[in-house]
């Protein structure tokens, strides 16, 4: 009897890890039915209620971040690697795990550690243009590195021997047809005939300057009928964003939910704008959008390279290593986005940008065009071959470009 694939992924955070992992889970489900997955992360980050919300057990260390902000108490990394690591060990001896990847971030490199305690082959995949701490670190302890970028490599240690697998995206974007989509995604969120969309998306927590540039554009263009900004929010800033949008007279008070409700059990229609809590249906998201302004975490612009959307990219000024900006630099420097620093994102700002290409429907699919898919469609599948190889188990497979 043939025993069953055991994976545990090392994901947590953000989305920008979180949801890669899934998407990588959801390949092994789909090359091994009877695979068993499941997860590590801490107690701090989203994967406490993203990764059982997919339907995964989530094992949870203790694990601090690998952040020189954290003064003195940077000392105890070492310690906490040692004790999360042997933790991880635990959990991959009660799941029989037989490969173990990490997808980045603090919450990952215990399991990394765990895997090398136990003696067990461990992969990781590395999602930005500059990898993060956590990885560099990780990639000294594991021969099996993979990375979403080819740019990554010049900067990950050993990356070398690195494999260019793309970025794992969900099924639904990987097989994106926007136009198909677009009348239903149209009528959830009850857009009005004839606007354009402009999708304000800050990633999983939402982005307070993106909100607040978007709620400043959607005042300075109140009444008009044909453009519509879709603003997901962040669960904490919804009803702040929504008061100012009353305020400023983009959406009346006690205007009725529309159809967009499906989206968020508060979302908040108005007739220029509308702020969501988050959004469930990217695939739908991506379908209404004209045009999305976002942040450039490594998942993000994956997702844009594949469905095609053009974008207006403010990459995250703290992020280690300014790693945003080089991600959002390879949509830029295609031509498929413009790239504006956090500071200089202003309702004024993003007009003058917006306008003339709202008004240029040839020009927006130009930049839809720009961007190289690679192999982001095609990641998840690809990483899920990497992990079932370690195995010994026979994959459907293609071989790897590098």
């Amino acid at each position: 009897m043939r025993t069953p694939l055991s994976v545990v992924i090392g994901a947590g955070g953000t989305g920008g890890h979180i949801y890669p992992g899934l998407a990588l889970a959801e390949a092994l489900r789909r090359a091994d039915p009877d695979a068993v997955i499941s997860f590590i992360g801490t107690e701090r980050g989203l994967e406490t209620t993203l990764i059982p919300a997919a339907g995964y057990r989530l094992h949870t260390v203790d694990m601090i971040p690998f952040d020189p902000a954290l003064g003195a108490k940077r000392f105890l990394l070492p310690a906490a690697l040692l004790r999360s690591g042997a933790q991880a060990r635990s959990v991959l001896r009660t799941q029989k795990a037989q490969v173990v990847v990490g997808m980045g971030g603090y919450p990952s490199a215990p399991a990394i550690v765990g895997a090398k305690m136990a003696g067990l082959p461990s992969v990781i995949h590395e999602s930005n243009a500059v990898p993060g701490r956590a990885n560099q670190f990780a990639a000294r302890l594991t021969e099996h590195l993979t990375v979403a970028f080819d740019g990554s490599r010049a900067h990950l240690s050993g990356g070398e021997r690195a494999r260019t697998v793309g970025m794992p995206i969900a099924a639904s974007l990987a097989a994106l047809d926007r136009p198909a989509l677009r009348e239903e995604a149209r009528r959830a969120f009850g857009i009005p005939e004839g606007a354009r969309v402009v999708l304000f998306n800050g990633g999983s927590l939402g982005a307070a300057r993106l909100t607040a540039a978007a709620v400043g554009l959607a005042a300075r263009w109140r009444g008009r009928g044909d453009v519509h900004l879709l603003i997901k929010t962040g669960p904490a800033a919804l009803a702040e964003t929504r008061r100012k949008l009353i305020d400023a007279g983009a959406e009346p008070a006690g205007h009725p939910h529309g159809p967009g409700h499906s989206q968020g059990a508060d979302a908040g229609v108005g007739p220029v704008a509308q702020a969501v809590p988050y959004l469930d249906r990217m695939d739908l998201a991506y379908a209404v959008a004209d045009l999305v302004v976002c942040r450039a975490g490594s998942a993000t612009i994956a997702e844009l390279a594949t469905t095609g959307v053009p974008a207006v990219l403010v990459p995250y000024p703290h992020a280690p290593g300014d790693h945003q900006t080089h991600n959002a630099r390879v949509l830029s420097d295609a031509g498929a986005a413009h790239l504006v620093p956090d500071a200089e994102t202003t309702a004024d700002r993003l007009a003058d940008i917006l306008d003339p290409l709202l008004a240029d429907p040839a020009r927006l699919a130009v930049m839809g065009r720009a961007a190289d898919p690679g192999h982001h469609a095609r990641a998840a599948d690809l990483l899920a071959e990497t992990v079932i190889r370690l195995t010994g188990q026979p994959t459907t497979t293609r071989e790897f470009t590098s």
